[in-house]
């Protein structure tokens, strides 16, 4: 029984190691300095910051509202790519700003920045 019970510990700790290799990949795969230079570009910055409120929400901030979503990846591209409008601290509403990229509409620059900030 200790024996069965021992093998199976082992395929959990493996499986949860699979799944860490996983995520860290998926990670490698986003160009942080390219999304930070597509925030910069954009004047993400002056709303937003990593770490803390501006008149946006701090990016990870917005990374654990998202924590654990099937849809938060398309809800982020939906966000910053349509111009829907944004709530401010002050209780005032505008339209976000359309990131815009170079080619136009560049969705894997897009879908990068999104990654990054989903990273934080």
């Amino acid at each position: 029984m200790n024996q069965l019970m021992s093998h199976g510990r082992k395929i959990t700790i493996a499986l949860m190691c699979a799944g860490f290799g996983i995520s860290l990949s998926a990670r490698a795969d986003v160009d942080a300095d390219a999304a930070k230079a597509l925030a910069r570009q954009n004047n993400c910055f002056k709303c937003h910051a990593v770490d803390k409120d501006k008149d946006g929400p701090a990016y990870k901030k917005v990374a654990e509202k998202y924590k654990g979503k099937d849809n938060a990846e398309t809800r982020l591209i939906e966000h910053i790519t349509s111009g829907e409008k944004a709530k401010f601290p002050d209780g005032h509403e505008e339209e976000h700003k359309i990131v815009k990229t170079s080619p136009p509409k560049d969705m894997s620059q897009i879908k990068n920045l999104v990654d990054w900030i989903l990273s934080l």
